[in-house]
């Protein structure tokens, strides 16, 4: 082995050293509400999950899923099938999972800000009769019209039924979820998961972590989010207290005083978020408790390590995970104040206890230490298959002539095994990419595109920092008039926001190899953003225009931007907004909630509203209004 790769992983063995309760391997063959009920009886008035409007107690939060599985059962009787979930982000959520796994059903969670195209394609494929809500999302809920569907508002359950434990028999094997992601026919496709995979990953990130009744557990994503499913279980089942924070909603700008007013321990994020997280930092934070960054979902740069390094402590360890929403975590790497890296990238890192980790080339045998083949993981936990999709399941999913306990799950993923055991992560093998943290298929995306019956052919990447979607498209001969506006509309209603491509490039044809795929590596450079047809580029007018003109060329980096021109057509998204709030509170004093650059997503609206807010507060503080430059400090 040279010696910078000896460099690379000479610290490997950091770990955290705080007293925790070892997760028994015993406890893996429980059902989730089995484990759960451990707690209830352990922890009754420990705080089990916390959100501005809602504080439960184990014995609370036990008793809340208590009746929400009674509630279920008048419905639906004990049948095992799967239960749609429609909520916000927030403790309601949290209550009806475990109602669900208490009664020996698997849950479908929907997210109310997917296209309501989407939402009703995974409420028929997962053939869910039965979809829990809330009174917040009871009139969505009723308008998505699903033939059978029956709907079950939570905060109108009946006071007189029972809070009492049901003990219903349950088994390790029973399904728990499904979730679904971006899949290769056009659609998205069911990932299964069992209790016994729950209880694994629960006990994998626990005794790695040392998560313990202590911790403080911070919930940053939407629970219908793969690893969600970590940080709610990894709470949940260690007595540990969960604190949901609507990133989506709140933004990253309040994030550290809310981890510190909360006094959080450990939080995971996805790499890009952690990015954008600690660019919204001066120095000045002071993290006292935080104890553990969990990264993962993408690639680690050594870049985030060397933003770890500078603003947390030395108290605060940092963990780059290696999984998927079928498998996690199959590696860790552990990096204190003191770990070198050597190379661009954080390596994928060491075993994980009964995943055992194997490289294969194109014809299925084994490579060698330092070459390069795809990642296959030898374990009994693995996900389930795909929902309805044996086709798919049998593709990547293989039986393990060796050992039958076990399986062969293919992840698509290529790797390098150094000689210790450190796995190198080096992308995929196929046309997946991951954005934001979502592993998207880009051939999902195009079919989306040539459905609008506006292009004719799409070929669709990833951008070299992963934050968004390329797209080249070539239009039908009747839409020589394209309006990328009218195009990335369309798009809306069938894909989440971040599977919609940020800029998109118009070509006569797309190149193509000998054999006539797509050429992928042919395709032109992006060099600016192409303005929607028929809208030309108007100046600004105004100072205000004019700082709003510099910030959003400095973050969204294109040299033409009119005062007409939307953020997020663009390219500009959820993290990239927070990157315009701090500048704009630099430069007007201004704190600008994250939902206002959505609501008025031009400079030319969100001008206006920066002069009337300032206009305004002078008038209240009796300052003379001679510009809008002297802002004193106020709220849009």
């Amino acid at each position: 082995m040279n010696n910078s790769l000896q460099q690379l992983i000479q610290r490997h063995n950091v770990h955290p050293n705080n007293p925790f309760i070892k997760f028994d391997k015993k406890d893996v063959e429980l059902s989730v509400p089995e484990r759960f009920q451990k707690q209830v009886d352990m922890h009754p008035e420990q705080i089990a999950v916390k959100t501005g409007e809602h504080v439960f107690t184990y014995n609370a939060l036990n008793q809340f899923a208590n009746r929400i599985a009674r509630a279920i059962l008048i419905k639906r009787d004990c049948q095992v099938e799967p239960i749609a979930m429609l909520f916000e982000s927030g403790a309601p959520i949290i209550a009806a999972i475990l109602g669900v796994l208490k009664v020996g059903k698997f849950y479908v969670l929907l997210d109310p800000s997917l296209p309501q195209a989407r939402i009703s394609y995974i409420l028929e494929d997962s053939q869910a009769g039965l979809l829990l809500t809330d009174s917040r999302n009871i009139s969505f809920a009723k308008k998505l019209q699903i033939s059978g569907l029956e709907i079950l508002n939570i905060d109108e359950i009946d006071s007189s039924i029972s809070c009492e434990n049901l003990d219903l028999p349950l088994q390790p094997d029973n399904f728990a979820y499904i979730i679904y992601t971006s899949g290769s026919t056009g659609q998205p496709k069911g990932v299964i998961q069992n209790h016994r995979y729950v209880l694994h990953l629960t006990m994998n990130y626990t005794n790695s972590g040392h998560i313990c009744a202590n911790d403080r557990l911070a919930l940053l994503y939407s629970p219908n989010f793969a690893g969600a499913v970590r940080d709610i279980f990894c709470s949940l089942l260690n007595g540990a207290t969960l604190l949901p924070y609507d990133v989506k909603q709140e933004g990253l700008i309040g994030l550290s005083s809310w981890l510190n007013q909360q006094e959080i321990t450990i939080f995971f994020a996805v790499a890009t978020m952690f990015r954008h997280f600690v660019n919204t930092l001066t120095q000045q934070e002071k993290f006292p408790k935080l104890r553990l960054i969990q990264v993962g979902s993408e690639t680690v740069y050594k870049k985030d390590v060397e933003l770890y390094k500078q603003h947390f402590s030395d108290d605060c360890i940092f963990v780059a995970n290696l999984g998927g929403s079928e498998i996690s975590p199959i590696r860790q790497y552990f990096v204190d104040q003191e770990t070198e890296i050597i190379g661009s990238t954080v390596p994928a890192g060491y075993a994980v206890e009964d995943h055992e980790v194997l490289l294969i080339d194109d014809q299925g045998k084994p490579v060698e230490f330092n070459q390069i083949g795809e990642i296959v993981v030898r374990s009994r936990y693995l996900f389930c298959g795909y929902w309805q999709r044996p086709d798919l399941t049998e593709a990547v999913l293989l039986k393990n002539v060796q050992e039958e306990n076990k399986l062969l799950y293919k992840t698509g993923d290529l790797g390098c095994m150094l000689p210790d055991g450190c796995l190198l992560h080096l992308g995929r093998k196929d046309f997946q990419v991951k954005v934001r943290g979502y592993r998207i298929d880009v051939s999902e995306v195009e079919m989306a595109l040539i459905n609008t019956n506006l292009i004719r052919e799409a070929a669709v990447v990833a951008s070299p920092d992963n934050l968004g979607l390329r797209a080249y498209i070539v239009p039908l001969a009747s839409q020589q008039t394209l309006s990328l506006r009218e195009l990335r509309s369309l798009l809306l209603e069938s894909l989440p926001d971040y599977m919609v491509p940020s800029t998109f490039m118009t070509l006569e044809a797309l190149p193509l190899t000998p054999n006539g795929k797509v050429d992928r590596l042919g395709l032109p450079a992006f060099n600016q953003v192409q303005r929607a047809q028929l809208e030309s580029l108007v100046l600004p007018q105004t100072p205000t225009e004019q700082i709003l003109v510099d910030i959003w060329t400095q973050i969204l980096e294109i040299e033409e931007i009119g005062i007409h021109d939307n953020f997020f057509e663009l390219g500009g998204h959820s993290l990239l907004v927070n990157e315009v709030i701090a500048q704009l509170f630099n430069a007007f004093s201004i704190n600008i909630p994250l939902i206002t650059v959505f609501e008025l997503p031009t400079i030319a609206q969100l001008a206006k509203r920066i002069e009337n807010t300032c206009r305004i507060t002078l008038v209240q503080k009796n300052v003379p209004d001679n510009s809008t430059d002297d802002c004193e400090e106020g709220m849009l």
